[in-house]
């Protein structure tokens, strides 16, 4: 199994300013992220940087970085420009690890990368765990994903899905049988795949849903999934986020 982690990080944050520079335990957040990255089977882990003070920091850490533009929409747009950059062939995989999530499971890489190998009908590859409690089926940041037979998915949803046939009546008291899964923002991608989605139109329901997954799968792309028995580790988004990391990491040392 042969792969590269691609981290694309920007440095604009409207609730985290410079995020990626963060200091946690003493390296910057996103050294942090790669560092957990290497601990994969990745033969190579890059940081794709908007800025190059974020390029400089992972320099002088040991971690290969790119420099990418500024004005990209989205983290897939700085991807493709990433994948270009480092000259990766169409027939590469990919994953790509957000850069705010300095305790991802080097476990989840592997899963996600290895289940894309396997499936030669599907484009992307992504993770799912069971959801055991009624708030998270409730809360519309917890993004929910249905599967088919073969563990692909079959629509995603910040709605509580899949929802019986009572559901209303009775309200979001309740889990469904069997568990609904959450969705895991972490994605495999096949390289040509991953040159052609920001060329592809926006989908009514990615922009109903603010799903960016939901493009690829109006196009006709479809996702495998691995369901994965843990949930993952927080990721930080907020000063309140960066506060609760900081003192998991510093319980661990």
């Amino acid at each position: 199994m042969s792969f590269c982690v691609l981290i694309p990080a920007r440095m604009a944050s409207s609730r985290l300013p410079n995020k990626p520079l963060a200091d946690i335990a003493g390296l910057p957040m996103v050294v942090r992220v790669a560092q957990r990255a290497k601990l994969s089977a990745a033969s190579r882990v890059v940081v794709a940087a908007d800025d190059a003070r974020i390029v400089a920091a992972c320099q002088a850490h040991g971690i290969e970085a790119v420099l990418t533009r500024t004005d990209h929409p989205s983290g897939s747009d700085r991807l493709a420009e990433a994948c270009d950059l480092l000259s990766l062939q169409d027939s590469d995989v990919v994953v790509n690890v957000q850069g705010d999530e300095p305790l991802i499971d080097p476990a989840s890489i592997d899963a996600a990368a290895q289940l894309l190998q396997t499936r030669s009908d599907c484009s992307m590859s992504t993770l799912a765990h069971a959801i055991d409690c009624v708030e998270d089926f409730a809360n519309p940041n917890v993004v929910k994903v249905v599967l088919d037979a073969r563990n692909t998915a079959l629509y995603f949803s910040r709605a509580p899905i899949a929802w019986w046939r009572d559901g209303f009546a009775q309200g979001v008291t309740t889990l469904p049988s069997p568990a609904p899964l959450r969705h895991v923002g972490l994605y495999g991608y096949r390289v040509g795949f991953l040159r052609e989605f920001p060329k592809l139109a926006q989908a009514p329901i990615e922009v109903t849903e603010s799903l960016e997954q939901l493009r690829a799968m109006w196009h006709g792309h479809r996702i495998a999934v691995h369901i994965t028995d843990h949930s993952p580790g927080p990721g930080v988004d907020t000063p309140e986020d960066l506060a609760r990391v900081r003192a998991l990491l510093s319980t661990a040392a």
